[in-house]
């Protein structure tokens, strides 16, 4: 079975990237943002389709073995409202329902959704046994399981992936999804798979994933930039982040401030009941990368060391390199905000070469063994 992938919200690649290290091949991609598709084609030399999923249609698409679906989050995360499944962004899934459709037969055999942790609470969880089911529907049985990038970069950074399979799947029953480890099957999706067994759930084989990074962020990833660089913030903006923290986080900082080598910790800018607060990870790796929107959207960095306490914005690169991207990839954009924005919104390329090797390329192989 050819090794094919359509790829709908294709944003800026990412996607695409992690797959081609296991030799997929992207034969179609779509989505609706130009500024997105110029830097896809900064890193691949070639656009994709920027149209509104719901005017795509069905016949023009190729076909392929896999489709992914990186559906927006918006409307199933806490940055949003609580629409939903069927908000104005994260409804966007139903285009791509109606794509799998209209294209009956001709479908793709396997289908990859991602998205946020939220998805599992969104609307008590009726957003996602609606998805589910939908896939169920449609001739697809269905796997669900999280994976953190933290397995492979040094970001925390869970996502749930739910893989659609039209054969060679066993029926799950629930004793086999409780026995996966936490990191796999949270506390929170068990509780769905069980609550919602009118699903069609897949018996797919996923491997445990590595360990958990817990270091990494000063040696990989951070961009050593001239102390003139004007990207590190004056010294009254430093100041004035240094008083909105909370006196643990502060203390920390001094102490980095403290030794002979410098240090670099990430923190956001929080939103609390007593004010804005800059929190500071205690630990060598950063946080969840996320849309530059807003004042709690950007990650930031501190360097502390030699008597010196410095700040600034996490660069565009940086955003990258905690996403798996080589700096081999041109990052072309228009503004840093956009590339920020646009890196935050993707996915970790290892995350899916890993699923690309140890799930996806082993479930065609053994489609394709199997008698006609």
């Amino acid at each position: 079975m050819p090794l094919t992938v359509v790829e709908y919200f294709a944003g800026i690649g990412l996607f695409r990237m992690g797959l081609e290290t296991a030799g997929w091949q992207v034969v179609y991609a779509n989505d609706w943002s130009a500024a997105r598709a110029q830097m896809y084609r900064g890193f691949f030399g070639e656009d994709y389709q920027v149209k509104d999923i719901f005017s795509v249609g069905a016949e023009d698409i190729p076909q392929a073995t896999l489709a992914t679906c990186s559906f927006p989050c918006i409307d199933l995360s806490l940055a949003g409202k609580g629409e939903g499944i069927n908000g104005k962004y994260s409804g966007a899934f139903w285009g791509f329902y109606d794509i799998l459709k209209k294209q009956g037969e001709k479908a793709p055999p396997i289908v990859l959704l991602e998205n946020v942790t939220g998805w599992l609470y969104s609307n008590d969880g009726q957003d996602f046994y609606a998805t589910a089911k939908s896939l169920n529907e449609l001739g697809y049985v269905c796997d669900v399981f999280m994976l953190n990038a933290r397995s492979f970069v040094p970001q925390s950074r869970p996502r749930l992936f739910m893989a659609g399979v039209k054969s060679v799947a066993d029926i799950a029953d629930c004793p086999y999804f409780t026995s996966r480890s936490k990191r796999l099957m949270p506390p929170r999706l068990k509780t769905l798979l069980l609550e919602n067994d009118d699903i069609q759930w897949a018996r797919l084989d996923i491997p445990e994933p590595p360990p958990y990074k817990n270091e990494g962020f000063s040696d990989y990833i951070v961009e050593k930039l001239a102390q003139e660089d004007p990207r590190w913030w004056s010294e009254e903006k430093v100041d004035k982040h240094l008083a909105m923290m909370p006196p643990s986080h502060l203390e920390m900082v001094k102490r980095m401030a403290r030794q002979k080598k410098i240090g670099f910790r990430t923190f956001f800018r929080r939103r609390r009941a007593e004010g804005q607060r800059a929190e500071v990870r205690s630990d060598d790796i950063a946080g969840c990368l996320r849309t530059a929107v807003g004042g709690s959207g950007k990650q930031f960095l501190v360097a502390a060391g030699n008597a010196s306490i410095r700040m600034r914005t996490l660069t565009a690169r940086e955003y990258a390199r905690l996403q798996g991207v080589p700096d081999t990839f041109s990052i072309v954009a228009s503004t840093e905000r956009q590339s920020l924005s646009a890196f935050g919104d993707a996915v970790c390329v290892p995350v899916v070469s890993w699923l690309a090797t140890e799930i996806l390329r082993p479930l065609a192989e053994r489609m394709h063994a199997a008698p006609q």
